[in-house]
């Protein structure tokens, strides 16, 4: 009884998806496993995603949006990425990009974009990442040159997610010559842009054959002196590193995506144990427990996270990014060793979820730089 029980609250506990925005929580669980094959999402799920409303959450309402903050946005990407992973982290980037033009853009740019990434007419990528540059984002080599008229943008970016899909993308590079500074993530003299899909010079590829998150149209970038007005800077000029040393600010984390594959996993061990009359066993109850355990743990962090209530919400949110992301990949193995041979299966729901768990903690800011900026003014 008592596994039971737990199934029925795990699948009550993403209610507010069904009852806010119908049809897409079924659509996205239909397609999943065929959107994983095919590596790309079907035209049904992106009408879905975009018809839905969903889109507009992280969008001021006085643009056409709900307003909401980090809390919410969070448990949104929580509860979709407990159906499909890939486009939950598509739509954590696209909060992400909504909430830098919040807070940075001018008024006119925030008529201008923020009105279609509510509505779902865009949808918005970062296209920050470059091969060399490293997980901290130093060494671009992706340059703004200014003109005349504005800037020319000359470089590739590649793990863009959202790539080929989005109608907007947030650029980030190099403006200037870095001084030197000791920052840990991104470098002086870096510049956001904001950059339609539809101008010239830039291409969008997504021909990354992704292991994990499959559906993500995570692709490449290529800027080939794509012209870009001034106003389509966003923040001051050669002071990115300000942007970026505030996204943890926001209490916004990819742990998000990462309690949602773990509530995924949970789920498909406990209807296994229900279905094989496993839950009667002590032991088996138990590992069960111990799994949903770690799973109501990375949950806690990442609402703390979003509530941004602790002393220092960025560390919060780092760690809550850090916790989460192992919880996944943790609970996913122990389901797949609870389920023993039935979790061997290719097909098995798990294996996928097991593989999109794994990209979360390689994801910006990765693990390894994600306890670098924790541990750092420890040092300091």
């Amino acid at each position: 009884m008592a596994a039971r029980e737990r199934l029925t609250s795990v699948h009550d506990d993403h209610a507010v998806l069904r009852r806010d925005y119908p049809g897409l929580d079924e659509a996205l669980r239909r397609d999943a496993a065929a959107a994983d094959v095919a590596g790309r999402l079907s035209d049904d799920v992106l009408a879905h995603l975009r018809s839905s409303g969903i889109l507009a959450a992280a969008v001021p309402a006085a643009y056409g949006g709900l307003g909401a903050g980090a809390a919410t946005t969070n448990d949104l990407i929580r509860q979709v990425a407990a159906a499909d992973p890939s486009v939950a982290i598509i739509l954590f980037q696209h909060y992400a990009v909504t909430a830098r033009i919040s807070e940075w853009a001018t008024e006119e740019q925030k008529q201008r974009f923020l009105p279609p990434l509510a509505t779902g007419e865009w949808i918005a990528a970062s296209a920050w990442s470059e091969s060399g540059a490293g997980a901290d984002k130093r060494n671009l080599s992706t340059t703004a040159d200014r003109t005349a008229t504005g800037w020319s943008l000359n470089g590739a970016k590649t793990f863009t997610t959202g790539a080929g899909l989005a109608q907007l993308y947030l650029v980030l590079a190099q403006t200037s010559a870095p001084g030197g500074d000791d920052g840990v993530y991104g470098s002086d003299g870096q510049t956001f842009f904001l950059i339609e899909a539809d101008r010239p010079g830039l291409i969008a590829d997504t021909g990354m054959d992704l292991a994990g998150m499959r559906a993500s149209a995570t692709g490449f970038v290529e800027l080939h002196g794509c012209r870009v007005p001034l106003d389509n800077v966003l923040g001051p000029v050669g002071q990115a590193a300000r942007i970026i040393a505030g996204v943890r600010q926001s209490g916004a984390t990819l742990g998000a995506v990462s309690v949602g594959i773990a509530e995924a996993a949970l789920e498909l061990a406990l209807t296994h144990a229900r279905r094989r009359g496993l839950d009667g066993a002590q032991a088996v109850r138990h590992r069960l427990a111990d799994l949903a355990a770690q799973v109501e743990s990375a949950r806690a962090l990442v609402e703390r996270a979003g509530r941004r209530e602790s002393s220092d919400p960025g560390t919060t949110t780092l760690l809550s990014k850090l916790h989460a992301s192992r919880t996944g990949e943790q609970v996913c193995l122990e389901a797949q060793r609870l389920l023993g041979s039935a979790g061997y299966l290719r097909d098995h729901p798990l294996n996928r979820l097991a593989r999109d768990a794994r990209a979360v903690g390689l994801m910006g800011p990765t693990n390894d730089l994600t306890r670098e900026l924790v541990s750092m003014p420890w040092t300091a």
